[in-house]
């Protein structure tokens, strides 16, 4: 069975959905769905498509990376849509006061904030699904750097790699330049690395996300910017990001185009169909 991958567009914030795809006489139907951060746009929310298009009620895993707004700003949509959230992935070094302290210092906690901070209480014992075991094949390792030792939420960032088959996509949050020189140090994330195929660059392709040493130990098939119309230079990291990918690049099947650099600028909704043998194929929602 296929892993279908959809990174969202939702302009300067961050939401991917997975899940394995199950073969029916009737076309094919989602197994258990896995979302990664709860960013939503103006006219898109997680919540609104997993219940009104998916007829979902329940939400089996949810990966948050960051403890930032724009990767979590429709966590209470997902509670006032009925959705249930079965398993939480977080960096599980701080504890809901230490991560409410954090956040105060920003500026009173949004809804969303109250919801994961809450969650960082509740969301505390083993699944009793583990997520390598019932995802038909697909696995998550995560790793991440430890509250005090960093105490911004940014370099305390849950870094994810999804894996199906021969297949590797890297979600590293928006870790800095700091934050992962910190986890390089560490040679089962250095391992990890080697088998990235694709990258969701960090820090919404801001210049403060990209670390060169990363690439010492990765060349990614191609970078996924998950971003809005361009505001700032340290959004202009296009080049530096095409320099340390594969000289091919990926074929996206929607324009025919070889590619380095995908955005949901650009592409808008990014969808990778995934086959067990690690073969991929994208479509994009626009033309590019």
């Amino acid at each position: 069975m296929p892993m279908r991958l959809r990174v969202w567009d939702v302009e300067h914030g961050a939401c991917a959905m997975l899940q394995p795809v199950i073969p029916t006489p009737n076309g094919d139907a989602g197994g258990k769905l896995a979302m990664i951060d709860s960013g939503n746009s103006d006219t898109w929310w997680p919540s609104t498509y997993i219940r009104g298009v998916l007829g979902r009620t329940t939400l089996d895993y949810l990966f948050i990376t960051n403890a930032d707004q724009d990767h979590m700003s429709d966590l209470r949509g997902l509670q006032d849509a009925g959705i249930h959230v079965t398993t939480l992935f977080r960096n599980p070094s701080y504890t809901s006061t230490q991560l409410r302290g954090i956040k105060l210092a920003g500026g009173p906690l949004t809804r969303d904030a109250e919801w994961y901070a809450d969650a960082c209480s509740s969301f505390n014992q083993p699944p009793s699904e583990p997520f390598d075991q019932h995802m038909g094949g697909i696995t998550a390792t995560t790793f991440w750097n430890s509250y005090p030792f960093f105490s911004d939420t940014n370099n305390l960032s849950l870094v994810t790699f999804i894996r199906y088959g021969a297949f590797s996509i890297l979600f590293p949050g928006d870790l800095e330049k700091e934050g992962w020189r910190a986890l390089l140090l560490r040679e089962d994330f250095r391992q990890q690395l080697r088998g990235v195929d694709v990258l969701v660059a960090s820090h919404h392709g801001r210049e403060n996300g990209f670390c060169p040493e990363v690439f010492n130990f990765c060349t990614p098939q191609a970078i996924v910017v998950s971003d809005k119309p361009i505001e700032h230079e340290t959004q202009l990291t296009q080049p530096d990001y095409r320099a340390v990918t594969t000289d091919r690049g990926v074929l996206v099947r929607t324009t025919g185009k070889w590619r380095h650099v995908l955005t949901t600028r650009r592409d808008g909704t990014i969808q990778f169909e995934v086959g067990d043998d690690g073969i991929f194929h994208i479509t994009t929602e626009k033309s590019g």
